[in-house]
C-alpha cells in the first residue's frame, strides 16, 4: 500500500510540472511564486469515490475549486506579464523617434544632398534603411514623412536663394550643378524610405515619393529662376560654345522632366534635345530648313572654326601614304 502511494504521489507531481521541468505542485516551484495560500496544502491522496472526482477534490467542495482556479488565474497573469513586458521593450515612443531615429535620418539626407558626384559618404546605408523599417512598422510614417518634406524643402530653398545671388555668367553653371546634384541624391533617398513610400504614400495618400520629391525642385527652385534661366539659355544657343553641349542638354532634358509645358517657351532650343517636340518636317520648308543650316554655318566660321580640308581624301591620309611607302623604299633597301 504504501509503494502504492508513493507512486501516485510522484505521478501527481509529475503531472504538475510544466514545459520547463518547473514543479507547479504543491510545495514546488509555484508555492514559491505564488505564496502559500494560493495553492492548496500537501496531503496524502484521497481514494477516489462517488463523492470525489478523481483528482483530490470533492466536486462539491467550493473552496478546493476557488483554490484551483486561484492558481491558474495567478500563473496565467505572470505569462501575460512577462510577455507584454517584453512587447513594450520593443515600442518606439514619438519621444525616442525625435531623439534617436529621425537625427540619424536627418544626418544621411544632410549628407546625401549636399555630395558631389563621386563623393564617398560615410553612412550605413544598412543602418538607415533599417530604422525607416522600423519607424514604419511603430506606426510613425506621417511623422516621418512631414519631417523630410520639411528637410528638403528648407534645403531648396537654400539653394534657390544661392542661385539668386549668383552673376549672370555663372547662373547657368550653377543652376546645372544644382539639379543634377539634386537629381543624383534623389537616386539615394528614395530607395531609403521605400517602406515609408509602400505603406504610407502610395497606400493612404495614393502618390509616390519621387514626384512629390521632384514637385518640391520644382516649386522651390525651378520655378523661381526659369525666366530668368530661359534668356540666358537662348543667349547662350546663338553664341556657339558659350557653354558646354553637355551642360545646355542636361539643363533642357532637366526642365522637361520637371515641367513639360515648358518646352512651349522655347520650342526650337528643346527640340534639340528632345525628340518629337515640333511637327514633322513638310516638303514645302526644305529650302528653310537649309538656310538655317548655312546660317549657322557662317556663324561658327565667324568663330573661328574652318571647314578644313574639302577634298575626298581624308585629312591625313597624305601622310599616312607617305610614310607607309618611305617604309616600303627602307626595307626594300636592305
Amino acid at each position: 500500500m504504501e509503494e502504492e502511494s508513493m507512486e501516485e504521489e510522484g505521478g501527481g507531481e509529475g503531472m504538475m510540472d510544466d514545459q520547463n521541468h518547473n514543479n507547479w505542485g504543491a510545495g514546488g516551484y509555484g508555492r514559491h511564486l505564488l505564496g502559500e495560500r494560493l495553492l492548496p496544502p500537501a496531503g496524502p491522496p484521497r481514494p477516489a469515490g462517488p463523492e470525489h472526482n478523481g483528482s483530490g477534490l470533492r466536486g462539491c467542495e467550493p473552496g478546493a475549486a476557488a483554490g484551483r482556479a486561484g492558481a491558474a488565474g495567478a500563473i496565467a497573469a505572470i505569462n501575460i506579464s512577462a510577455s507584454t513586458s517584453k512587447f513594450l521593450m520593443n515600442v518606439i515612443t514619438i519621444e525616442d523617434y525625435k531623439s534617436t531615429y529621425w537625427p540619424k535620418l536627418d544626418s544621411a539626407i544632410d549628407q546625401l544632398l549636399t555630395q558631389s558626384p563621386g563623393d564617398y559618404i560615410p553612412i550605413s546605408y544598412e543602418q538607415i534603411y533599417s530604422c525607416v523599417y522600423k519607424c514604419v512598422c511603430q506606426q510613425h510614417s506621417e511623422q516621418m514623412y512631414s519631417d523630410l518634406i520639411k528637410k528638403i524643402t528648407n534645403h531648396l530653398e537654400r539653394v534657390s536663394k544661392e542661385l539668386q545671388a549668383s552673376p549672370p555668367d555663372l547662373y547657368i553653371e550653377r543652376f546645372n550643378v544644382a539639379l543634377g546634384q539634386y537629381m543624383g541624391a534623389l537616386q539615394s533617398i528614395v530607395p531609403l524610405f521605400i517602406y515609408m513610400n509602400k505603406f504610407y504614400i502610395e497606400t493612404k495618400l495614393n502618390r509616390d515619393l519621387k514626384d512629390d520629391l521632384i514637385k518640391l525642385f520644382t516649386e522651390h527652385v525651378a520655378e523661381k529662376h526659369i525666366y530668368n534661366l530661359m534668356p540666358l539659355l537662348l543667349e547662350a544657343q546663338s553664341t556657339p560654345f558659350q557653354i558646354t553641349p553637355s551642360t545646355m542638354a542636361n539643363i533642357v532634358k532637366g526642365l522637361y522632366t520637371l515641367r513639360p509645358e515648358w518646352v512651349q517657351m522655347a520650342p526650337a532650343l528643346f527640340s534639340k534635345f528632345i525628340p518629337n517636340i515640333l511637327p514633322p518636317a513638310v516638303e514645302s520648308e526644305l529650302q528653310e530648313y537649309a538656310a538655317q543650316d548655312q546660317k549657322l554655318q557662317r556663324e561658327l566660321i565667324q568663330n573661328g572654326f574652318t571647314r578644313g580640308d574639302q577634298s575626298r581624301k581624308r585629312a591625313g591620309e597624305e601622310l599616312t601614304y607617305n610614310g607607309s611607302s618611305a617604309c616600303a623604299s627602307s626595307r626594300g633597301y636592305r
